[in-house]
């Protein structure tokens, strides 16, 4: 059975001043303010995201339970 990875993701930036789309990404992963962290299941869909905002996040592989 393979374990999923999961990724820490931390809003490092705020997204005051950038495009209505950047500011939506960040919303859609889970990320409401500044310095807060989220903890999301790695995915070809969330590595699309987080492309989009790599400028706004920090990324971190985080083990598995």
């Amino acid at each position: 059975m393979s374990e999923t990875k999961l990724l820490r993701i931390t809003l490092v930036k705020s997204p005051i001043g950038y495009s209505v789309r950047h500011k939506e990404t960040v919303r859609a992963l889970g990320l409401h303010r500044l310095h807060q962290t989220v903890v999301q299941e790695d995915s070809p869909s969330l590595r699309g995201m987080l492309l989009k905002v790599n400028h706004l996040v920090r990324v971190e592989e985080q083990e598995a339970k």
